[in-house]
């Protein structure tokens, strides 16, 4: 198994950004205490504060999988139904 990292973009509606924003910081304390998370990072760009990255690394992309159907995640895309215009995800690999 390889190490597995994901870039994951997340823009919120202008009228949204603080929910989003406080919706994805309830996800990073369960989150950074799953099985196989290496790290799990958030970033809010400073020039467009709708615009959220999350760096993560995880030992492989089964317990990356896995945390993709954690409860947490559940009720944040419950809680922020409507409020996000895109979400997208890259799986990417080391290769130097």
């Amino acid at each position: 198994m390889s190490q597995l990292t994901i870039v994951a973009n997340i823009i919120a509606h202008d009228d949204h950004i603080e929910l989003v924003k406080a919706e994805l910081i309830k996800l990073i304390k369960p989150t950074r205490t799953e099985e196989g998370c290496i790290n799990y990072d958030l970033h809010q760009d400073e020039q467009n504060p709708a615009h959220f990255v999350f760096y993560e690394n995880w030992q492989s992309r089964a317990l990356w999988r896995q945390h993709m159907e954690n409860d947490h995640l559940k009720a944040y895309l419950q809680a922020t139904e409507g409020a996000v215009a895109s979400f997208t995800v890259n799986e990417m690999t080391v290769i130097g």
